[in-house]
């Protein structure tokens, strides 16, 4: 929803794009430091407090920039601030969860999972656009914030939990037969091997390529002739496009070689950045390049967390994973605010997509490196309890 808030905020307080964009790569930034922190801490304590205390962060903090003052200084504040709180309701801690309820359907049941974020995706654009529109800006966040505190709450307050160590599937066992303890390496002994570094590489090329090709693409849309309500329609095909990604994915991640389910999916947006160049670009040509930059995010998060378990095992996933995520989260970040740089000094987001074509390419050609499925040897002892 937040690029349908930059209108709105340059024209209440005259902020540059540049200025705007910045708030989400700080936010970015002090999150993907943070990552790490709350895998160790999901690792340590469980999913449940760390993702439902994170969840209530997020949403009062967000809910403040209904109160948003004329100073990009409070602007930036929140930001940090929901990256310091807020980062533990993202999938490093939810997926852990999964992951220990589920081996052999795993990619279905991350898929399934995360189509939260596509469902949203889906509805909420236009519905932003309507709320901006009949309340204004400031009661359209506050609304929003309702999302996180009035409905995932409750709802995780209620029926989430991590499975007890006999519910667990037995291929997540330690070799000693014990189901309390996890197979799995450390931190360390990944960061010693190349697949950690090759995975890692893929996701900061794609995610820098995606995320600002997204946060932008109502602008994008504004400055080739659309309006709002358009361009709130092709964000909702985008979110479909994600759901259809990410069941697509999670299905086919259950039954073939997950760097070659990868492949195609992560390489087409490149054809999205192409199409979003052409200056008269149409209604066909935004919604081709919707859905093939929702089919990219559809897999691209449900891949990292699939890949995470089954490369590195699951007594250090909150860690592994975190690191993984940190990566992601810094390109993330980073990626708005370059868009609004270059569009900002070229006058045309042209030389941004054409960059982000070649990474969609590059991340794709990275993951078949990472070579078959390994036999994680388990070690009595070296599993974490969750």
């Amino acid at each position: 929803t937040l690029g349908f808030f930059i209108g709105p905020l340059q024209g209440e307080f005259g902020w540059s794009l540049r200025d705007i964009s910045l708030g989400l790569t700080l936010f970015g930034v002090v999150g993907a430091l943070l990552v790490p922190v709350f895998g160790w801490l999901a690792d340590r304590h469980g999913v449940r407090p760390v993702a439902l205390g994170s969840l209530a962060a997020f949403g009062l903090v967000f809910a403040g920039f209904a109160l948003l003052p004329d100073s990009l200084l409070v602007f930036y504040a929140l930001w940090v601030l929901i990256g310091l709180l807020g980062m533990g309701s993202t999938p490093v801690t939810w997926s852990r969860a999964v992951n220990l309820w589920f081996f052999r359907r795993r990619g279905l049941a991350l898929g399934i999972t995360l189509i939260g974020s596509s469902l949203a995706a889906m509805l909420l654009p236009p519905l932003t656009v309507r709320l901006i529109d009949g309340f204004g800006w400031r009661a359209a966040f506050a609304l929003l914030a309702l999302l996180p505190l009035a409905l995932a709450l409750p709802v995780g307050w209620r029926l989430f939990r991590e499975p007890t160590a006999d519910e667990r599937p037995p291929e997540l066992a330690a070799g000693d037969g014990s189901t309390a303890a996890l197979a799995g390496l450390s931190l360390a002994e990944a960061l010693r091997g190349r697949r950690l570094w090759i995975l890692l590489a893929s996701i900061l090329m794609v995610a820098f390529a995606y995320s600002g090709a997204v946060i932008h693409l109502p602008q994008m849309l504004g400055a080739a002739g659309f309006t709002p309500l358009q361009a709130a329609s092709v964000m909702s095909l985008l979110g479909f496009s994600i759901m259809l990604g990410r069941i697509g994915s999670g299905l086919l991640l259950d039954h073939f070689w997950a760097p070659l389910v990868a492949l195609p999916l992560l390489a087409l947006p490149a054809l999205a950045c192409l199409l979003l160049m052409d200056q008269g670009l149409g209604h066909a040509g935004a919604a081709l390049a919707a859905v093939l930059l929702g089919l990219s995010s559809g897999v691209e998060t449900d891949l990292v967390a699939y890949l995470a378990g089954r490369y590195f095992g699951m007594a250090h996933y909150g860690k592994i994973y975190g690191f993984l995520y940190m990566g992601f989260a810094l390109a993330t970040a980073a990626s708005p605010a370059a868009y609004g740089w270059v569009r900002d000094a070229s006058g045309s987001y042209t030389p941004m997509l054409g960059t982000a074509a070649l990474l969609f390419v590059g991340g794709a050609l990275l993951l078949p490196a990472l070579g078959r499925y390994p036999i994680i040897a388990p070690r009595p002892g070296s599993g974490a309890a969750a």
